[in-house]
């Protein structure tokens, strides 16, 4: 483990030095022994150096995912996210963390082209954010840019089943492995990651029994999301499992209603400043007595 202390400069982002020692990448890789990881992986996403804070404590790895075109951006999917997107929240959250091992995913169009384009990306990446890892999505067909980023001192993390990059080729968001044939390809996907050096792998939206089956098929550990409990560790969009959106997907739990809360806050403000009721003596500066 490497050693981190914060920058106390700014109070309001950081009120408080919290020094330790971040995780790392071969810590991460270590937990799965003999096919089995006796302390489960957590892992949540994080755009912004407040919600790192927040989740730091709890967390062995925060993933800055793509998912920020559609959670922060409004887009309408992962593929208009540019590099210099996840570059910039990348650093963000690493500047609010200093326990967790920080990921940034690749977004779609910086990688696929040839391995040395992916070198390029991923380089950028971790020089402009400070992350340690870089996740991306593919298997068979991508298994040769992994092994070329792993020998040059970049640690992968893989992405296979559901990958929200290829929406337009898969046609939409639904679980996949539900063939026999389509099952066949991500267990040969998962394999072909695992061999190219990965270190971990994110397996998204398959049947559960696949899922089971693609975490005992490698000796990494698999990080479930929409898959299985019995996955390595698992993964959510910290929006979605917070309640922050009317709409989530079919398997995320959501641990709390944060959407009403923020509702509820703010029609308390509005209520008060039209009443005049806000500020208060409390909130406002006056003359000192002589």
């Amino acid at each position: 483990m490497s050693t981190f202390t914060l920058d106390t400069a700014t109070s309001r982002a950081t009120p408080s030095p919290v020094p330790g020692k971040r995780i790392t990448v071969p810590a991460i890789r270590q937990r799965k022994v003999g096919g089995t990881t006796a302390d489960p992986i957590v892992m949540l996403t994080a755009y912004t150096m407040r919600m790192a804070q927040l989740l730091d404590p709890h967390c062995d790895m925060l993933l800055v995912g793509d998912s920020l075109g559609q959670i922060i951006y409004g887009l309408p999917s992962t593929v208009p996210v540019t590099l210099e997107m996840m570059c910039n929240h990348g650093a963000a959250v690493v500047r609010g963390s200093w326990h967790s091992m920080v990921a940034v995913d690749m977004p779609f169009g910086s990688y696929e082209a040839s391995p040395e384009q992916a070198f390029t990306s991923a380089a950028r990446i971790m020089k402009e954010s400070g992350c340690a890892a870089v996740k991306l999505e593919g298997g068979e067909a991508i298994a040769p840019t992994i092994d070329f980023l792993s020998k040059r001192g970049i640690p992968v993390i893989g992405h296979v089943g559901l990958t929200p990059q290829a929406v337009n080729q898969l046609g939409g968001y639904g679980a996949r492995g539900r063939s026999d044939a389509e099952a066949h390809r991500i267990l040969a996907d998962t394999r072909a990651v695992a061999d190219a050096g990965a270190f971990c792998i994110v397996i998204e939206g398959v049947l559960e029994s696949l899922a089971d089956q693609l975490t005992t098929a490698v000796a990494i550990p698999t990080i479930g999301i929409g898959a299985s409990a019995r996955c390595d560790g698992q993964v959510l969009v910290t929006e979605d499992m917070l309640g922050l959106f009317e709409r989530t997907p079919r398997f995320v739990k959501r641990y709390d209603d944060m959407a009403a809360r923020i509702t509820d806050a703010v029609a308390s403000y509005a209520g008060e400043v039209k009443a005049r009721a806000f500020p208060t003596e409390a909130e406002t500066y006056r003359a000192k007595a002589i």
